[in-house]
């Protein structure tokens, strides 16, 4: 029988999005099983489906042989002659038509069953292996489900996953809306491909960049480094391979519209451009602007850097719960140790007061001091920082004493650095407390304001009083000045009272002409 499948294998490559050609496959290895299940496990089954007229057969093949092993896939040689004829030799494959109406249901329902799983292991595989190229990759998506802070999002074929760690605190997501996200990484799990998303990813800003950017997109402007704090505040490095185009500005953009584009798509997270340079102090002093720095003392070795910044400067270089400072770090890839300028000084003082003299330490002969000056090792902290190998380098210095002297050096430099934090740390609370008022000084010039015949009145040359005594003394001149004016008042009423009736007679109408002027008024 002639079965013309075409439109269904059109249908199914349509809608599943997998080449005819797995299709066909998957429809050969269910005819096959199909068969089997009918006939045997064993059997040797043929299948073939024409591309071109949707035609299917399926051919049971026997072996002919002389000892019959296998009867579902060999035929002895004497059956054969009696049924193909005397031309028959050992070794000649023989060939049965099964008409598919003979299959029974079973069979056939197995054969559905084989190519459903076939095709859909092929678009698994084949929606696997497209995401699996575009990790890196910006994709846009609907959000289809909230599900304990993980939100499911709908890309069409497939559902993408955007974890809870990898989502924007404070960023709220509706059902149905669109949501762009980055594409961190493809999982092949047994229930099928699984995408995992990202929108804090420093990749997610850069990529977001790269789109509003056409320089960046051209190659003339390069991101060189992103640091980023989600929802909160980045930092981005520039550098532009063409001298007559300004890098900041062009991520900027005319009145800052392309940096507040993506600042809308990051749920309103700050965004701070700084030019990159490959000088690491020049970098690191404008990562943590807009702090603007003082000096900088790079340790390669360790990867550290001690940033000096003025008291008026050290807040701004600290920010906000210390994110400046931390993403100045992650953007330059340097451990950075902020220290206002007053600090630097007195640490540097209260250093060159210790001794680090050779001869201070333990066990350091006059001999051995020699040695080591000779090798370049100057003082105890040189000491501390050398190899083993390079102390046994010296002429004269042994495994032991080199291990010893190293040991001890250690021990004796982790003491001093003790030592100079305690008396840096005790210097500047004692500077602080030095500065800070006792009490509030405006309340002087509000009493001063208010009497002056009083607070006008200096000690005497020879008297003088502390800050905090003032205050004190001014209420003493106070009560005295109150006294005084009691005093005077009393006296000027006996006065009055022994007075010329006749003057205070002569005062009177004048006196009641007043109230009574008052009394009109």
């Amino acid at each position: 029988m002639d079965y013309n499948v075409l439109d269904a294998l059109a249908m199914i490559t349509r809608e599943k999005n997998v080449d005819r050609s797995i299709v066909i496959e998957s429809l050969v290895a269910g005819l096959q099983s199909a068969a089997r299940k009918k006939l045997g496990a064993e059997s040797i089954i043929d299948a073939r489906v024409d591309e071109t007229t949707g035609a299917m057969t399926v051919e049971l093949v026997k072996t002919v042989v002389d000892n019959l092993d296998d009867e579902d896939a060999e035929m002895l040689i004497e059956e054969a002659r009696d049924e193909f004829g005397d031309s028959v030799q050992v070794g000649d494959e023989l060939r049965w038509d099964l008409p598919l109406e003979e299959f029974g249901r079973n069979a056939i329902l197995v054969a559905k069953q084989i190519l459903v799983q076939k095709v859909r292991e092929a678009e698994r595989t084949q929606i696997f292996d497209t995401y699996k190229e575009r990790v890196g990759e910006i994709i846009t998506g609907t959000v289809q489900q909230v599900d304990r802070g993980n939100v499911l999002v709908n890309l069409g074929r497939v559902e993408a996953l955007l974890p809870w760690r990898e989502q924007i605190r404070g960023e709220k997501y509706r059902q149905g809306s669109s949501l762009r996200s980055l594409v961190i990484e493809a999982l092949d799990n047994a229930k099928g491909p699984q995408i995992i998303l990202s929108r804090s990813h420093p990749g997610f800003l850069k990529l977001l960049f790269e789109q509003e950017v056409p320089e960046i997109q051209e190659g003339i402007v390069e991101i060189k480094a992103v640091a980023r704090e989600p929802g909160s505040r980045s930092k981005i490095a520039v550098v532009s391979n063409d001298d007559r185009v300004d890098a900041v500005g062009s991520c900027v953009g005319m009145k800052g519209s392309r940096v507040q584009a993506v600042t809308r798509e990051l749920a309103g997270e700050r965004i701070d451009i700084v030019p990159w340079s490959a000088e690491t102090s020049l970098l690191i002093s404008r990562a943590l602007s807009p702090a603007e720095v003082s000096n900088i003392i790079l340790n390669e070795s360790i990867g550290e850097a001690t940033v000096v910044v003025n008291e008026d400067q050290l807040s701004k270089a600290i920010g906000k719960e210390g994110k400046n400072v931390r993403l100045a770090a992650k953007l330059t890839e340097w451990k950075i140790d902020l220290i206002s300028s007053r600090e630097y000084h007195v640490r540097q003082r209260i250093k060159s007061e210790v001794s680090m003299e050779l001869e201070e330490m333990n066990g350091i002969t006059e001999r051995l001091a020699g040695l080591l000056r000779d090798a370049g090792v100057m003082s105890i902290r040189d000491l501390a920082l050398a190899g083993g190998e390079a102390l046994l380098a010296i002429a004269g210095i042994g495994p032991k004493t080199a291990e010893s002297l190293q040991a001890t050096a250690i021990v004796t430099m982790e003491e001093l650095d003790r030592i100079i934090e305690t008396t840096v740390a005790e210097e500047l609370a004692q500077a602080e407390a030095d500065e800070k008022p006792l009490f509030d000084e405006s309340l002087l010039e509000g009493v001063a304001d208010a009497a002056d015949p009083v607070v006008e009145a200096e000690p005497a040359e020879s008297e003088e009083l502390p800050a905090k005594d003032v205050f004190l003394d001014f209420e003493n001149r106070v009560s005295e000045f109150e006294t005084d004016a009691e005093e005077s008042e009393t006296a000027s009423d006996d006065g009055d009272s022994s007075a010329d009736p006749a003057s205070e007679d002569s005062e009177a109408p004048a006196d009641k002409a007043d109230d009574k002027q008052e009394d009109e008024s």
